[in-house]
């Protein structure tokens, strides 16, 4: 019985979103705390600042993945509309093309012309749409679902240090807000490289770094604006 073998590549689309999202919302958000925390505001301007950043980031980021992908989805239309005009005027060049398609990855012109034939007899589009164009009914572009996926994402990654805000005593905010903050980052840094295949060590200290850059430069710019004149 022949059985499907798992592959890293399969995971990298969902990954790479979901990943993006959640590693923006956690720094962006614990990083806009910090700062706020670092120039001696209260409670309140801090929580005040952590749920706007909140809302703001998980809007634009659906906002920005929703424009993003429905301009794939466009051109993903524009270009089945022309292979389709091209199947109803010249179906004998595009059978040849196919064919030569299949030649190129290592068939013999005669299998390839016969499953070229099979193929679009069965449906031209499709055959023309998944191995000229690489578009099939699992990759073609989603913009809706994609733009609540990464404003789900980004407010996974933007809920922990809203919560810390909420919860914890005010004079140990910002120093808790790095830690928690740093070690989540390693978590989900390794478990990226570790689900897409690559070095956990690797993808837990990058991400690691850049949250620790961007929390130190918000903290610093906090107490410089913040500091009494």
């Amino acid at each position: 019985m022949p059985h499907p073998e798992p592959h890293p590549t399969t995971n990298l689309a969902w990954l790479r979103a979901a990943v993006l999202g959640a590693n923006d919302g956690l720094i962006s958000t614990s990083s806009l705390i910090v700062g706020v925390a670092s120039a001696d505001a209260g409670r309140e301007p801090v929580l005040l600042a952590g749920l706007a950043g909140f809302v703001a980031g998980a809007l634009s980021m659906a906002a920005g993945e929703y424009v993003s992908v429905s301009s794939q989805a466009d051109s993903e239309r524009a270009s089945l509309a022309r292979e389709r005009r091209e199947l109803a005027t010249s179906p004998e060049l595009e059978r040849a093309e196919l064919a030569e398609i299949y030649v190129s990855r290592g068939l013999t012109p005669e299998l390839a012309a016969q499953v070229a034939e099979q193929l679009m007899s069965r449906d031209a589009l499709a055959a023309h749409a998944r191995d000229e164009m690489g578009l099939s009914e699992t990759t073609r572009a989603r913009p809706l679902q994609a733009a609540l996926a990464s404003a789900a994402a980004f407010a996974a990654g933007a809920g922990t240090p809203l919560a810390l805000v909420a919860l914890l005593p005010h004079e140990h905010l910002a120093r808790t807000v790095v830690g928690v903050s740093l070690a989540l980052l390693v978590l989900l840094g390794g478990l990226a490289a570790r689900l897409g295949g690559a070095s956990v060590f690797r993808g837990a200290a990058r991400v690691a770094f850049w949250g620790a850059v961007a929390m130190g430069a918000t903290s610093l710019v906090g107490r410089l604006v913040g500091a009494p004149a």
